[in-house]
Formats: structure tokens, C-alpha cells, sequence
């Protein structure tokens, strides 16, 4: 986080982690600011890692209540409930869910537009993937220059993509530039 600060990042308005540990405490040490929010995705996946088959669906079902609510405040509730039908048998789901709220419920201060962009670090993994199968496919680069331009197409071709899936954002995809 010092390097971004040291080559002119003045602030993060939001960053999306994985769940490794530390990084938070990282980002809040240099820019205590920026609103953390872990990624539901990874949540989810650590979740149901020991999940039985026959039981993945329903949880799963009961579990998108949660992080698919309209509110923070339905959320809470549908986590309680959640609590109530799955913790006899599976208690460190609700535990992992209720000790990390404060870094998992951050998208619910955003429009719905918003929170589809920070609830995840699939874009920018996805992203990171796109660079990597750009790169990976030849071996040298006869210039900075060459890997530079590939790099830019690679992004911008995820650009697009992303243009593609994010409908509804309109131009501004933050329309209330007050929230920050």
C-alpha cells in the first residue's frame, strides 16, 4: 500500500479483498478512509467447503437471502434465520458470516448498480487471468513497448466485456458522486 501512496494514489474509495489475512489492516494503515468489503464470492465458496452434497442447494438457497437482500437490515435478519436452520449442523457458516458483517455488508450502503461492481473480485481476477493468457502466449516481447500495447489491448477487451455485463450502470456509475 506505501508503493500506490508513494506513486501518487492520494485515496481508495473502495477496496474489495479476498479474505487474506492482514490486507484490510493494510489498506485502512495507509488509506483509513476506504471502505473495506470482502468478497462474497470467496465467502460463499469458504462457506460451503464442507458442506454435505445433499444439503449444498437448500443452504445455498438460504444463504443467497442473505447476501442477495434489498437491505442491510433484511440481511441480518435472513442470516438469523439462517442461524436458527443451519447452525446445529453446519455452526461455523454463521459464525464466519456474523464475525466478518462489518467487511461483508459494506455494499449495502451503494445503489444495486454499484454494489454488483464491489461485492466481488471476480472482475478483477478475471482480469488478471486475461493479462496472464495474453503474456503466457508469447514468449518474448521484442520491446517494452510490444508487452506494453498487448497489456492495453487485454484491457481494453476487458473493458468491453465488462461494459457488456454491468447493464444498467448508464454512463455515470456513480450517480450520486456524494457518496464519497
Amino acid at each position: 500500500m506505501n508503493g500506490l501512496k508513494n506513486r501518487g494514489v492520494e485515496d481508495i474509495l473502495i477496496a474489495c479483498v479476498d479474505g487474506l489475512n492482514g490486507f484490510p489492516q493494510a489498506i485502512e494503515a495507509v488509506y483509513p478512509k476506504t471502505e473495506i468489503q470482502q468478497c462474497i464470492i470467496h465467502q460463499i465458496r469458504n462457506s460451503t467447503k464442507f458442506v454435505s452434497y445433499k444439503d449444498i442447494k437448500k443452504l445455498m438457497a438460504d444463504l443467497k437471502l442473505v447476501y442477495a437482500a434489498p437491505t442491510e437490515e433484511t440481511a441480518l435478519n435472513e442470516l438469523e434465520l439462517f442461524k436458527d436452520k443451519w447452525d446445529s449442523k453446519y455452526p461455523k457458516i454463521y459464525k464466519s458470516w456474523h464475525d466478518n458483517w462489518a467487511t461483508l455488508s459494506t455494499y449495502f450502503k451503494y445503489p444495486e448498480a454499484v454494489r454488483r461492481l464491489i461485492y466481488t473480485t471476480n472482475a478483477i481476477e478475471g482480469f488478471n487471468r486475461q493479462l496472464r493468457k495474453v503474456t503466457k502466449s508469447k514468449t518474448v516481447f521484442p520491446s517494452d513497448d510490444s508487452l506494453l500495447k498487448n497489456a492495453v489491448s487485454c484491457d481494453y477487451g476487458h473493458y468491453q466485456e465488462m461494459d457488456r455485463t454491468q447493464a444498467g450502470l448508464g454512463a455515470d456509475p456513480f450517480p450520486a458522486g456524494n457518496l464519497f
